[in-house]
């Protein structure tokens, strides 16, 4: 129903912008005769001024932004324009009966020049004008219009996206000590408990017992386990040894190994170096056997 009561509306407006046309187009045409136009350019002047003002109109509803208020402009000059030469048709009635002589519109001569120049100067800014808005309106891309899925999905990133501090802060509930007693150890075999059994209490609720104004850590019976690396302050100091030392345990190392059996890893295993000193005596061992360094 809507959409037929906007195009009855289109349609009603439409016929009075034509009658207005038509109006205007006598008037406009009686002024182009005035300046010197032919009957065709007579009767086609109307359509260059009232013809621009539809055209400024139509991109008044589709361009945006600066283009925009650029094609309201070009309305309202060319509406003034319009306006102004209707306005002088109305006062000459000579101008009705084609009887005035050409180039005079107005008795006094300032006038006449002024209303001849804007007759004579709207073709060629229509020319300028029309031009410049057709192509802003076929260059013109209209921005994309998201879905409404999309801008449900958008508002609510948002609201995950808010700060602590925006949101409502409510007050957290007390924490109450969960106080549990755990059951007695059970004996096991001829095994008997040498320290009374009480119920035991959680760590959260157990109070700590004060000797002599200091607060003592239960200690435990099992051995600690180291966690994680030992520091290297911690370690016991390792000799490091020479290139020479290296060297000669080596030598004595592999003395009753076989050619196969000399290989880096192997030497690095025995003499407990690295992998990359392991290589430099193996090279140094087999060149001095005369094998082929790898």
């Amino acid at each position: 129903m809507n959409l037929h009561r906007k195009g009855r509306a289109a349609l009603v407006l439409a016929l009075v912008v034509a009658m207005a046309f038509r109006v205007s187009w006598n008037a406009l045409r009686d002024i182009a005769n005035a300046v010197g136009a032919d009957s065709t350019a007579a009767m086609l002047y109307p359509f260059v001024v009232d013809g621009l003002m539809a055209l400024a109109l139509i991109a008044t509803l589709v361009l945006a932004g600066k283009d925009r208020k650029f094609a309201l402009r070009v309305l309202g000059a060319y509406t003034v324009a319009s306006l102004v030469l209707n306005y002088v048709h109305g006062l000459v009635p000579e101008l009705h009966g084609r009887s005035v002589d050409w180039g005079r519109l107005a008795d006094w001569d300032p006038a006449n020049w002024a209303l001849v120049l804007l007759a004579t100067s709207l073709p060629v800014g229509s020319i300028y004008f029309g031009s410049d808005l057709v192509a802003k309106v076929l260059h013109h891309r209209p921005a994309p219009i998201p879905a409404a899925g999309t801008i449900a999905e958008e508002s609510t990133q948002t609201e995950r996206n808010r700060s602590s501090s925006d949101l409502p802060v409510s007050t957290p509930a007390p924490i109450t000590p969960n106080v549990t007693e755990l059951p007695r150890p059970v004996p096991v075999g001829f095994l008997k408990p040498t320290v009374p059994t009480k119920p035991l209490r959680s760590i959260e609720s157990a109070p700590t017992a004060p000797i002599e104004g200091r607060a003592v850590a239960a200690e435990s019976t099992r051995p600690r386990r180291a966690t994680g690396r030992v520091p290297e302050v911690a370690r016991t100091p390792r000799p490091r040894r020479t290139a020479d030392e290296l060297l000669a345990e080596a030598r004595t190392a592999t003395a009753d190994w076989s050619d196969d059996r000399l290989t880096a890893e192997g030497i690095r295993r025995e003499v407990r170096t690295s992998p990359a000193n392991a290589r430099t005596l193996r090279d140094t061992l087999r060149s001095e056997r005369g094998l082929q360094v790898a």
